[in-house]
C-alpha cells in the first residue's frame, strides 16, 4: 500500500475510526494503516491515491459549511427554544438581498410554525473556502402559543433567495426525552420474571417449534405466580433453513417476524378454510406433524413448509372473502398494510424474489440488485398475489403478538412482553436489500479477542455507515426501534456498546486485526429514549464484556438499565461473587444467557466437557485449568449463599444441581436491588446444553434444541411455585395469587 500514512489516519480520525483500543486482557492494540484504509473503502469513500485522500478530508472538512442545512438535529425537549443553522456562499453586502421563509411540520403535516424575513438574521460564524465566502444563519424555531414542542419527530422546510441564491432544503428535527420510560409502578418496586426461548418449547399444540399460544400459556402462569413479564428470544425474521439461518441473532429483517411462530390453529382464515381443514385432517399431514414433534431437535424448514402449506390455503380464502369483497376482517388488513407504508411492501418484495431466484440478494441477476429498479417494479407488478401473501403473514404475527401483549396487560403484569433486539442482520437478508445505501460492503461486525474467544468473534453481518445513517435521519433505526417495542413493556439492546462503537473487520483480516468505529451515541440514546416513552417500553442495555464506565454511565444517564449476570458479577479483582447488595439498582440482573451455561450445565462442567467432545482446547492443560477454576467458583458460590443464609452451614457442596440450591441460587439474586431479576427456565427445569456455543453451528446443535419437558409438564411442576414463593419473600411479587 503505497499511502501517505499521516493521511490515511487523519481521514480515518474524521470518520470515526478509532486509532486503538484496550484489549480484555489490558494491552494496547493498535488499528493497523491497513485496516483503517480497507474501512474507508467499506464506508464507500474513493482512497486508491494519495489526492484521494486530500479531497476525501477536504470534503469532510467543508461539509459542513457547502451543506445547505444539515439533514437531521436531534434536540433535548428541555433545550427549547432552539435555533437551526443555514451555510450560505454569499460576498460581502449582500445580506439585505436575502429572502427566507421556513415551516415546520409535525408527523400528522400539521403546521407548526411558518416564517419568513428579509435580511439575514445575526451572523453567527463565516469561513472563507475555495476564495468563496460562506456565512451561517440561525433559524429560530420558537413555539408562538407554548413553552415547548411535544416530543416527536418534525419536519423543516427552508427556501432561500438572494443575489445569485435560490436554495431549498429539507431537515428532520426530533425532539426527544432526556431519559427511557419507567413504569410508574415499578419506580420503588423490584419485580421478576421468566426467561425463555420461544423456539424450544414443546407442547400439545405446537408443530414442533414453540408458537405465541405458548408464550400466552406461560404468561397466564407467570403472572398467576406474581411475576412481571415472560422474556423471549428474538422473533426476527430469519431464513429457517439449516444450518445458517436459524440463529434469531442473524435475522434476514430486524424489523419484520418470522412467522413460524404463528399458531396456524388460531388464524381465523384457516378455521373457515375448508381446504385446510381437509389438508390438516389428512393422513399424511398428521403423520409428517407427528413426526415434527417428535424429533428431538427443532426442524426449522419442515415446521416452515407444513405452516406454509396451510397458511397458504388460508390466505386464499381471506383474499376471495374478505380482501376483494372488502370485509372489515380485509379492511383491517389494508389498513395494516397503509401503516406500515413502503417498508412492508419491499419486504415483502424481498421474500417473493427469495423464492425465485435465492435466499441472498447478493446473487440475485444484477438487475434485481435495486429495490426501486424497473426489473423488481415489473416483478412486483407480475406476483401482487404472493406479496400480499408476505404482508398476510406479518399481519398475522402483528394480530396474535398484539393479543398476547393485551391479555398480559390485563393481567396487571408491568412489563408483560420482554423482547430482545439483536446487533444487526444478514447482508443477504431483507434489510440490508432496502438499506444499501447505509450499510458498509466488504465488512462484517464482530469483538476482538476476550476471555471466552481468544480468536475473536465475526459475527457476519454489515454495520451501518455512521454519516450515511445520520443523513438519513436515521429512518432505519427509527423503524427498527418502533417495531421491535411496539408490543413489549422491555427490551433488551444486544451488544449495548454498538450504541457508541462497533468492532469493523473488513473481508480476508481475522476477527483480531480489525478496529473500533464511532459512531454518534448522544442522538441514538435520544431517539431510543423517544421511541421508549412513546412505547411504554423498559430499555435494557446489554452491558457485558470490556465495556468501559463511560459507557455504563452515559447508558445510566438516559435511564436504560445495566445487564447484570451472576457469572460475572466479581469483587475483582478477587475472584469471589459479589454480595446482592453491590448489584445496581438500575439493572436486569439473571445467572446466564443463551451462550454461556445453563446452571445445571455450570454444576457439572457440562460445558467443558462439551468443549473435549469437540476438540476445542489446544492443550490438556487448558481443560485441567478450567475444571479447575470451576471446583473453585462452585465453592465461592456456596459460600456466598451460606453468608446470606441460604444454605445450611453443615451442608456438604451437592454434586449435581437440584431444586433448593436452584430456588437458593435466584433467592440471592432476589436480595439485590436490581428492579428486575430475571429467571432463565432452561436453569429451573434442569435443562444441562446451552441454547448456543459461539462460532460452533457445525458442531454443535446451536438454536435446535427443545426443552427436555413438555409446555405443560413445566407449568404444573414445582417450579414456578417454588420461584413465586421466593419471590414474594423477597418482595418481587407483584400480584398477590
Amino acid at each position: 500500500m503505497n499511502l501517505s500514512l499521516d493521511l490515511i489516519h487523519a481521514l480515518s480520525r474524521l470518520c470515526g475510526i478509532i486509532q486503538g483500543y484496550r484489549d480484555a486482557f489490558g494491552q494496547w492494540q493498535e488499528t493497523p494503516a491497513e485496516t483503517q484504509w480497507l474501512i474507508l473503502r467499506a464506508m464507500g469513500l474513493t482512497v486508491d491515491t494519495d489526492e484521494d485522500l486530500l479531497r476525501e478530508i477536504r470534503k469532510r472538512q467543508e461539509r459542513d459549511w457547502k451543506r445547505f442545512i444539515d439533514p437531521v438535529r436531534v434536540i433535548s425537549v428541555n433545550a427549547q427554544p432552539f435555533s437551526v443553522p443555514l451555510s450560505l456562499p454569499l460576498e460581502e453586502g449582500d445580506e439585505a438581498s436575502l429572502r427566507l421563509s421556513w415551516k415546520l411540520m409535525d408527523e400528522k403535516g400539521r403546521c407548526c410554525i411558518s416564517s419568513a424575513q428579509a435580511g439575514a438574521t445575526t451572523i453567527s460564524d463565516q469561513a472563507k473556502i475555495d476564495e468563496r465566502r460562506f456565512i451561517r444563519l440561525e433559524i429560530p424555531c420558537q413555539p408562538r402559543e407554548a413553552d415547548s414542542w411535544p416530543i416527536g419527530y418534525y419536519t423543516l422546510l427552508v427556501s432561500c433567495t438572494g443575489k445569485g441564491l435560490e436554495l431549498t432544503g429539507k431537515a428532520r428535527i426530533i425532539i426527544t426525552p432526556d431519559a427511557c420510560y419507567i413504569p410508574p409502578s415499578i419506580e420503588k418496586k423490584r419485580i421478576w420474571g421468566l426467561s425463555l426461548n420461544l423456539y424450544s418449547l414443546s407442547s400439545e399444540g405446537n408443530w414442533g417449534i414453540g408458537d405465541l399460544s405458548d408464550l400466552a400459556g406461560t404468561v397466564r402462569a407467570v403472572a398467576e405466580a406474581g411475576g412481571s413479564f415472560v422474556g423471549i428470544n428474538p422473533l426476527h425474521c430469519i431464513a429457517n433453513s439449516c444450518p445458517s439461518g436459524i440463529s434469531p441473532y442473524s435475522p434476514i429483517s430486524r424489523i419484520y417476524r418470522n412467522w413460524i411462530y404463528l399458531d396456524i390453529g388460531k388464524v381465523p382464515d384457516v378455521a373457515e378454510s375448508a381446504e385446510a381443514q381437509r389438508l390438516m385432517a389428512s393422513a399424511p399431514f398428521m403423520r409428517k406433524l407427528e413426526e415434527l414433534k417428535a424429533k428431538k431437535l427443532i426442524d426449522y424448514p419442515g415446521v416452515a413448509s407444513m405452516k406454509a402449506k396451510v397458511l397458504r390455503l388460508g390466505f386464499s380464502h381471506f383474499l376471495h372473502k374478505h380482501l376483494l369483497p372488502q370485509s372489515p376482517r380485509g379492511r383491517e388488513f389494508e389498513e395494516y398494510i397503509s401503516g406500515e407504508g413502503d417498508t412492508l411492501k419491499v419486504h415483502a418484495t424481498f421474500m417473493a424474489l427469495s423464492l425465485q431466484l435465492g435466499k441472498d440478494w447478493r446473487l440475485w441477476p444484477v438487475e434485481y440488485h435495486d429495490p426501486s429498479g424497473n426489473k423488481v417494479a415489473k416483478f412486483r407488478e407480475g406476483r401482487k398475489e404472493d406479496l400480499l401473501f408476505f404482508m398476510y403473514a406479518q399481519w398475522l404475527m402483528d394480530s396474535q403478538l398484539r393479543e398476547v401483549s393485551e391479555e398480559a396487560r390485563a393481567l396487571g403484569m408491568p412489563i408483560g412482553i420482554y423482547n430482545d433486539l439483536a446487533i444487526g442482520s444478514v447482508p443477504g437478508g431483507s434489510d440490508a436489500w432496502m438499506a444499501q445505501d447505509i450499510l458498509a460492503g466488504g465488512v462484517d461486525v464482530g469483538a476482538p479477542p476476550d476471555d471466552f474467544s481468544r480468536e475473536g468473534q465475526n459475527w457476519g453481518f454489515p454495520p451501518a455507515i455512521p454519516e450515511r445513517l445520520r443523513d438519513s435521519g436515521y429512518d432505519y433505526l427509527i423503524r427498527t426501534l418502533r417495531e421491535n417495542m411496539q408490543y413489549g413493556g422491555a427490551i433488551r439492546i444486544d451488544h449495548a456498546l454498538g450504541i457508541f462503537r462497533l468492532f469493523w473487520i473488513p473481508h480476508g483480516v481475522p476477527s483480531s486485526g480489525g478496529a473500533y468505529v464511532e459512531y454518534p451515541s448522544e442522538e441514538i440514546m435520544r431517539i431510543i429514549a423517544l421511541e421508549s416513552v412513546r412505547n411504554r417500553t423498559i430499555v435494557i442495555g446489554e452491558d457485558l464484556g470490556t465495556i468501559g464506565d463511560n459507557v455504563r454511565e452515559a447508558l445510566s444517564r438516559f435511564m436504560m438499565l445495566s445487564y447484570r449476570l451472576l457469572y460475572f458479577e466479581r469483587d475483582y479483582p478477587e475472584p469471589s461473587f459479589s454480595a446482592p447488595g453491590r448489584y445496581p439498582e438500575m439493572a436486569l440482573c439473571s445467572v446466564t444467557t443463551h451462550d454461556l451455561p445453563t446452571l445445571y450445565g455450570y454444576w457439572r462442567g457440562r460445558d467443558i466437557e462439551t468443549r473435549k467432545n469437540m476438540d476445542l482446547y489446544t492443550d490438556e492443560e487448558t481443560r485441567l485449568r478450567d475444571i479447575s477454576v470451576r471446583e473453585r467458583d462452585k465453592a465461592l458460590l456456596i459460600g456466598a449463599l451460606r453468608a446470606e443464609g441460604l444454605f445450611r452451614e453443615e451442608a456438604a457442596m451437592p454434586e449435581e444441581m437440584n431444586l433448593e440450591l436452584f430456588i437458593a441460587v435466584y433467592a440471592y439474586l432476589s436480595r439485590s436491588g436490581c428492579k428486575l431479576l430475571s429467571v432463565n427456565l432452561d436453569d429451573a427445569i434442569g435443562t444441562l446444553d446451552q441454547q448456543n456455543l459461539p462460532g460452533q453451528t457445525d458442531l454443535y446443535p446451536c438454536w435446535l434444541q427443545k426443552t427436555p419437558l413438555s409446555l405443560e409438564q413445566i407449568l404444573t411442576g414445582p417450579w414456578i411455585p417454588a420461584l413465586s414463593s421466593a419471590m414474594e419473600a423477597a418482595g418481587r411479587s407483584f400480584m398477590k395469587r
